[in-house]
């Protein structure tokens, strides 16, 4: 059997964010040595395994 290598499948996107926002993330990314398009995609998964799926009483 041959060692395959699957390659992920990307779209783009655009989405409006606050100002102040991109300031704090962009903060957070150059902290952590990232860039900002990780950073998004590391907090849209974290909301996403975290979000409460119970409806809303």
């Amino acid at each position: 059997m041959a060692f395959k290598i699957e390659k992920e499948e990307y779209i783009n996107k655009t989405f409006r964010l606050n100002k102040k926002l991109v300031e704090e993330m962009e903060k957070v990314a150059d902290s952590k040595n990232i860039s900002l398009n990780k950073l998004v995609v590391l907090c849209v998964e974290y909301a996403l395994e975290n979000l409460d799926t119970k409806e809303d009483e």
